[in-house]
């Protein structure tokens, strides 16, 4: 694994992206993995290694999460400056092509790149989430993020991950072990933060919250799909799944019993799902 970050552009100001990279960096098949909301690209370690072999595996932190830079002006905080800060990652990668992974927010960057003329996504994984959204996990997710809480502890920090991101599934002591120790900093006191701006939450907050509908992009799109959704997930309600392989692009489902929003993917059955897809669509 190798760490590495370069400049992109906001309405306002310059700033830092980061990210992490696995694999031969000669190797032409890249996979962009992009985490949800609060979350940062070190989720994907476990699936990043386990596809290391096959791919070029690049894991941003999305701007304000991770060890990203926190963005000036807090209203920059919006999907116009990650798809430039991807895009501008792209570049960076100095490829004609990328296959994308995208959780939950990730999964909406995803589709939003993918949905545009000449799109450099060839094939798009969407991690428990829709062009669909009902504002009622808007209002769960507002309910939590952008809170700012101190912790005295990393423990007292696992045990806030357990509860908040109980959806995430079954995991390991050990996974959720990695999720806290690159879920958190220690501040000037000598407590915890969460490592996320807290103001990512603030479109969240500056109006009321309505259904999320994007079913307009969905339409646009045209690359090979495989959608994963926890079969407890509020994010993406069964009957949206349905729909997104009625219309739009060729969409593969597969479900995965007993998770919620969103799956880790940290599982060898996840990720033995994932690898399967993409090496069986690789010549399509």
């Amino acid at each position: 694994m190798q760490t590495s970050s370069f400049l992109s552009i906001s309405a306002h100001a310059f700033h830092k992206i980061a990210y992490t990279e696995w694999g031969d960096p000669d190797n032409e098949r890249v996979l962009i993995c992009v985490h949800g909301l609060t979350r940062n690209g070190r989720d994907f370690d476990f699936l990043a290694k386990a596809l290391a072999e096959d791919y070029r595996v690049v894991c941003p932190d999305i701007v304000g999460r991770g060890h990203s830079e926190w963005l000036k002006v807090k209203e920059d905080y919006i999907y116009a400056t990650y798809d430039v800060d991807m895009a501008a990652l792209i570049a960076r990668l100095d490829v004609e092509h990328v296959d994308w992974l995208g959780t939950s927010m990730g999964g909406l960057i995803g589709m939003l790149l993918a949905a545009l003329p000449d799109t450099p996504i060839r094939r798009l994984i969407i991690n428990d989430i829709g062009p669909f959204i009902p504002k009622a996990a808007l209002e769960r997710i507002a309910q939590y993020v952008g809170t700012d809480p101190r912790f005295e502890s990393l423990a007292d920090v696992e045990a806030h991950l357990r509860e908040v991101h109980a959806g995430f599934g079954p995991l390991t002591d050990k996974q959720w072990g990695h999720l806290t120790r690159h879920s958190a900093h220690k501040t000037e006191d000598g407590r915890y933060a969460l490592m996320y701006d807290p103001a990512i939450a603030l479109h969240f907050t500056t109006a009321p919250l309505e259904d999320m509908d994007l079913w307009a992009v969905w339409d646009q799109i045209g690359c090979p799909i495989l959608l994963l959704r926890g079969t407890e997930s509020d994010v993406l309600p069964a009957e949206i799944a349905e729909e997104m392989q009625t219309r739009g692009p060729r969409t593969q489902l597969v479900e995965l019993p007993g998770v919620g929003h969103a799956p880790a993917l940290m599982a060898k059955d996840q990720i033995d799902v994932i690898r399967d897809w993409l090496l069986d669509t690789r010549e399509s």
